[in-house]
């Protein structure tokens, strides 16, 4: 990232989070339709893969209680 994006990105942070969502959101709408298209194929491969793992065993599944509890329990460190 160039110096002023990542100025950009830490003047956009001091903003309050209704500001930044609609900041994030007008960038969002600002990229190629085809970039998303990109974006749902890597998606697709990596939850294939994920259930293909499962279904071999070779990862355990957890509550959804308990994945999001740890999930809440990271973001607030």
């Amino acid at each position: 990232m160039s110096e002023r994006g990542a100025k950009l990105i830490e003047e956009a942070m001091s903003l309050p989070p209704a500001e930044r969502a609609e900041m994030a959101e007008r960038l969002l709408d600002s990229l190629d339709p085809a970039y998303f298209d990109q974006i749902d194929a890597l998606w697709r491969k990596e939850v294939e893969a994920r259930i293909n793992e499962f279904d071999r065993g070779e990862v355990e599944a957890i509550p959804a209680e308990q994945a999001i509890a740890e999930a809440l329990r990271k973001a607030r460190r």
